[in-house]
């Protein structure tokens, strides 16, 4: 059985996000950076098939791969795409990338 923790409990803890989940949870800021890039990609993709409309079969042929790596992407396994396999598929998407100094 789990164990909830009431809201006002004195076991609750709110800490502050610095704007990068990944730095939050304690991975180096290179590995932080790179999740964070191809999360945010990997949404933007999706966010184009359902713009678009698309099946997987319609993404995947738009896309350039196959309907299961749509899947994959769908479903938001980023350790299965690199971040320059994100940037090309975005592109295909018809997104625009572009990398900002923070």
């Amino acid at each position: 059985m789990s164990q909830k923790i009431a809201p006002n409990s004195d076991d609750a803890r709110i800490t502050e996000s610095c704007g990068n989940v990944f730095l939050d949870l304690g991975f180096s800021p290179e590995e932080a950076t790179l999740m964070k890039m191809r999360a945010e990609l990997m949404a933007r993709i999706r966010e184009s098939i359902t713009e678009h409309g698309w099946t997987q079969m319609e993404a995947a042929q738009q896309l350039g791969i196959g309907q299961s790596r749509v899947s994959d992407l769908v479903r938001g396994k980023r350790d299965k795409f690199s971040l320059d396999m994100l940037v090309t598929l975005a592109t295909r998407a018809g997104r625009t990338v572009e990398l900002h100094h923070a």
